[in-house]
């Protein structure tokens, strides 16, 4: 069996669906994980070999899900593992399964927001997210042949999403009515959305492209994309909504308009319910990515938080969370994840339920509540290709010529660098063959400088900034 070793990325396993992930490689996976779940449970003390090995797994609605679904429930059957399998469910379903079963582990069949002919696998174990160097121990494993069949384990289907909706609904607070248009571009949270707003007392819901389709007709399924907030856009034009929510292929991402049509992005919403959690709970911990703007941080701070920069990535991003006992954090990207009355996973559907929570819990609209934020002047993220034979060695002397010249930068994850009324950061993408860059500043003169000052910096190495629009 060829393996292509570039699936196996930092966060997850994703590659091309009947080309590089195939159900032949899948199933001997499914093996693998088996076997390897069972042994470092053994290992940290949770039983002995083979014994009550409960794996969920759960698919999105992409063509070629189900017999990958399928390829990997019997791998897993293989490797001696009750299997319970949750049939079509968002990625944060499948991780609230996880907890509600109380299993060893959890296999998520997704492509997110990749193109349609992708697919991937998202993996937890003990609670915890795969990622980085066992994913590479996985590799390696499935690589050698090292994971011999056990005893025949068992496959059978449950039922999850009604359990998932009363944890979504529970705890919700009134408060008066929102008007929301709901777009689940196609993606598979729309086995939910309708059924989960409908539930919410004074939340007068429309949702749009609710059908899962792995063709995804109507436009692609990332939020991050103003191109694919389009459609939501001119629905609450129509029907007078406040509020546009949107999801994107495996319902982990969140992205959202606001009474204007204007973008919320991940760290605008963040400071929303920074401010808001910490109105009863201060000095609690908010982590946000490196590519969040500085007003997070300085939201948080002044709100009575504890900011916390850190890695992008929504793996890392947990694993943190769970070292810190932080009660919120999130992404650009729109992963956000909350302890704070909730489980401390990246949940779009439940960011949903609180961002609509909180616009009710005020008279006016959400825009005026962040007024009194500074006004910076943004790029979007920027995607600069880059080899992945080449990005790792231009990151590395960018990074020390920036310190050999004294900047003041850093280093968490890429650099990021203040530079004068701002900063800019850089990074190596984990998932692409590209590196990521991003500048905020008071000024669109002072924008424009620093982008010019790291044009420059990059086409030392032969690599090119990309045409941008301020974000």
């Amino acid at each position: 069996m060829e393996i292509n070793p570039l699936m196996f990325r930092e966060y997850d396993i994703r590659g091309i669906a009947g080309k590089d992930l195939t159900a032949e490689l899948v199933r001997a996976l499914g093996l693998t994980f088996a076997r390897h779940v069972s042994r470092e449970r053994a290992a940290e003390g949770g039983g002995a070999e083979g014994e009550g090995l409960r794996i969920v797994v759960g698919r999105d609605g992409r063509l070629s899900s189900p017999e990958l679904a399928r390829a990997m429930a019997e791998g897993l059957a293989q490797g001696g593992a009750e299997v319970l399998d949750g049939g079509l469910i968002p990625s944060p379903g499948l991780y609230f399964a996880n907890h509600h079963f109380q299993a060893a582990a959890a296999v998520m069949l997704t492509g997110s927001h990749n193109p349609p002919e992708y697919n991937g696998l998202k993996m937890v174990r003990g609670n915890k997210p795969v990622y980085g160097a066992e994913i590479q121990a996985l590799r390696r494993q499935l690589e050698a042949g090292d994971a011999p069949a056990a005893a025949p384990g068992t496959i059978r289907q449950v039922e999850v999403i009604p359990a998932y909706l009363d944890r979504l609904t529970e705890g919700f607070r009134p408060g008066r009515r929102v008007r929301v248009v709901v777009d689940c571009g196609n993606g598979v949270t729309g086995v939910v959305a309708p059924e989960l707003f409908r539930r919410l007392p004074g939340i007068d819901a429309e949702v749009i492209f609710a059908e899962v389709d792995g063709t995804f007709p109507n436009h692609h399924p990332d939020p991050t994309e103003a191109k694919n907030l389009v459609d939501l856009r001119r629905r609450m034009v129509e029907t007078g909504a406040e509020l546009g929510i949107a999801f994107d292929g495996d319902g982990d991402r969140i992205g959202a308009l606001d009474e204007t049509g204007g973008i919320l992005w991940g760290d605008r919403m963040m400071v929303l319910f920074a401010r808001s959690i910490l109105a009863e709970r201060p000095g609690g911990m908010v982590i946000g990515d490196v590519k969040c703007s500085q007003l997070l941080f300085d939201a948080v701070a002044r709100a009575g938080g504890v900011p916390l920069m850190w890695k992008t990535g929504h793996s890392l991003v947990k694993a943190k969370m769970r070292e810190t006992g932080a009660m919120l954090a999130g992404e650009m990207s729109g992963h956000l994840f909350f302890a704070d009355r909730y489980l401390g996973y990246d949940d779009a559907l439940y960011a949903a339920v609180r961002l609509l929570e909180l616009t009710a819990s005020q008279p006016g609209p959400l825009s005026p509540r962040l007024g009194d934020l500074p006004v910076v002047y943004s790029t979007p993220e920027l995607r600069l290709f880059c080899p992945d034979e080449r990005k790792f060695g231009v990151m590395e002397r960018v990074a020390a010529r920036l310190r050999a010249s004294g900047a003041e930068l850093s280093d968490v994850d890429g650099v990021r660098v203040r530079e004068g009324e701002g900063w800019w950061l850089l990074r190596v993408s984990n998932t692409q063959p590209a590196m990521v860059a991003r500048v905020e500043a008071a000024s669109r003169e002072g924008l424009h400088a620093m982008v010019d000052n790291l044009a420059r910096l990059l086409a030392e190495e032969g690599v090119t900034l990309p045409e941008w629009e301020e974000a």
